[in-house]
C-alpha cells in the first residue's frame, strides 16, 4: 500500500503543486489518461474551494492531502482546519454569482460528484476531512 502526502498552503498559486503531485501518483494506476485528468481536476476543485471559501486564501494556513491505493481503490483524503466546507451539502451558486467571482476553471462540485465513485465528509472538532474515492480497474 502506497501513501503519499502533500502539505498544500492556502494560496491558489499552489494548486500547480497539487496537480504535479497527483499526476505523478495517478500515472502509476490503471486509470486512463482521461480519468487521471478528471480525478486531478476533481481534487483541484475541492482544494480550490477550501482555499477560497474556508481559508480566504490565507497562505499561512494549509490543507493536508493524502493519497493511498488499497484493494483496487484510490482514496484521496483532504484534511483541513477550517470553517468546514461540506461539499456534499454544497449548493451550486447561481451562474451570475460565478461570473462575479470570475474563478478560472471551476468545474463545480456537481462534476466532482460525477467523477468520483464515492465522497465522504467528516468533521471532528475543528478538523474537516473530505474523502474522495475512485475505483481502479485491475490491470
Amino acid at each position: 500500500m502506497m501513501k503519499h502526502e502533500l502539505k498544500l498552503y492556502c494560496d491558489t498559486t499552489r494548486l500547480t503543486d497539487l496537480r504535479v503531485f497527483l499526476n505523478d501518483i495517478l500515472r502509476d494506476t490503471s486509470l486512463s489518461d482521461i480519468e487521471q485528468h478528471q480525478v486531478t481536476l476533481a481534487v483541484d476543485e475541492v482544494c480550490a474551494n477550501l482555499i477560497i471559501h474556508s481559508h480566504g486564501c490565507n497562505p499561512q494556513e494549509y490543507i493536508q492531502v493524502e493519497v493511498e491505493k488499497q484493494n483496487g481503490i484510490l482514496k484521496i483524503e483532504i484534511k483541513d482546519q477550517g470553517e468546514g466546507f461540506n461539499i456534499i451539502e454544497y449548493k451550486e451558486p447561481e451562474i451570475t454569482q460565478v461570473k462575479k467571482a470570475k474563478r478560472k476553471g471551476g468545474l463545480g462540485i456537481i462534476l466532482v460528484k460525477r467523477i468520483m465513485d464515492k465522497i465522504e465528509f467528516e468533521k471532528i472538532g475543528s478538523q474537516n476531512t473530505c474523502r474522495l474515492f475512485k475505483n481502479l480497474k485491475s490491470k
